[in-house]
């Protein structure tokens, strides 16, 4: 019986095995200098954060043992109220934890700053002075990651390349709804959003190939919002591009406005040319004909508004209606109520036709927009815009 108990046991202990199987520890074993910073951060705030932690458990637990009312061995003072010695280690460790961890997230709050360019390679090794970093432009879009290589003039779709030992600069936006660019492996996560710019600084110090995803629920199509990462020598690099070019189509304005249309698990796709400004256009959500770029609208408010002759821009500032109008569209979430995300009432209060104009989000612009200044048939802007 006694042995039928130990294999219990031990057979109970198989399912936690099978469980951790499943964990995927590249978090904590990084291939890039900032996510091996920002995991060398998480492990020395564990260590602080246990070094009162675990005396504190194991006071409690000798204190239960050792003044247990069966132990009559133990000392027993009633009257006792005070001990000086005891007061400062009380006080001043927890104190002292305090200021390191502070001390801590603070120098690395601004030194792992997304915004700040690198100054090293890796912990040994500082960053070239003739390096040229890789710039890469992301857009997150419905429900997938498409990937501009502006020094290059190619594109992808759900497939991102690097050279080791290369720093990269992101600039990374979306065309509809809040995501978040993560790739484990290389740095933390960052959002995108759209009508936005938020910048990440990184490196990848090991080849191989890496798993990218979005980290921020974004509707249907969220859980195989996925792309491969390639951490590539100089030569590999070469070749991908290579093969970029060699396989891939061009993306212009009409493709990227199919591209745009909310879809899962889109293939891998390349694109061999780029047209000029398309990246700028989608971050000022005027790819879209007949839509005012945000640069253009916040001149005018810069300028002082445009009085009553903004009237005409209102339907080029409404860029949240992509779907509204299109019987069965998909959007980018469905609310549990079952009303559609993009109501046609009018909600209560916004005076009709004569409510506020709406500076959203989502994907607007127009065609042959490429320079500031020029309205959507390439003419000269506004005349609000000269105010």
């Amino acid at each position: 019986m006694p042995e039928l108990l130990k294999f219990s046991r031990r057979l109970a202990v198989l399912p936690l095995f099978l469980l951790m199987a499943g964990c995927d520890m590249v978090v904590m074993s990084p291939s890039g200098d900032i996510a091996a910073q920002q995991r060398d951060l998480i492990v020395i705030s564990t260590i602080l954060m246990l070094l009162i932690i675990v005396p504190v458990v194991f006071l409690t637990l000798f204190f239960a043992w050792r003044y247990r009312r069966s132990n009559t061995s133990a000392a027993y003072d009633p009257d006792w109220h005070h001990s000086t010695a005891l007061e400062v280690v009380i006080w001043s460790a927890p104190l002292a934890i305090i200021i390191a961890l502070g001390a801590i997230t603070w120098i690395s709050t601004h030194k792992l700053d997304p915004y700040r360019p690198l100054d090293r390679l890796d912990a040994e090794r500082a960053i070239p002075a003739d390096a040229k970093p890789l710039t890469v432009e992301v857009v997150a879009l419905d429900w997938k990651w498409l990937f501009f290589y502006p020094d290059l003039g190619v594109a992808t779709v759900n497939e991102l390349a690097a050279p080791v030992d290369v720093p990269i600069h992101f600039k990374i936006t979306a065309s509809s709804v809040m995501n978040s660019f993560y790739i484990p492996a290389l740095a933390g996560q960052i959002y995108a959003m759209p009508g936005m710019e938020t910048k990440l600084h990184a490196v990848i110090n090991k080849p191989g190939e890496y798993e990218g995803f979005s980290a921020n629920y974004s509707g249907d199509g969220f859980s195989h919002m996925r792309f491969k990462f390639h951490g590539l020598d100089r030569q590999g690099f070469d070749e991908w591009v290579a093969r970029v070019k060699a396989q891939g189509t061009a993306l212009n304005r009409d493709a990227y406005l199919k591209l745009e249309k909310p879809s899962e698990r889109e293939p891998v796709r390349y694109y061999a040319a780029v047209e000029d400004g398309l990246y700028r256009s989608i971050l000022n959500l005027c790819v879209t004909p007949g839509k005012m770029c945000m640069q253009e609208m916040m001149h005018i408010d810069m300028m002082g508004g445009a009085g009553k002759e903004s009237t005409g821009n209102r339907e080029k500032l409404e860029y949240d209606n992509r779907h509204s109008l299109v019987e069965g569209a998909p959007a980018a979430t469905h609310p549990a109520t079952g009303t559609p995300a993009r109501s046609q009432q009018e909600p209560q209060g916004t005076g009709g036709a004569e409510a506020p104009m709406r500076h959203d989000t989502p994907a607007g612009g127009h065609e042959g927009h490429s320079m500031p200044g020029m309205n959507h048939d390439g003419d000269p802007a506004p005349p609000q815009l000269n105010h």
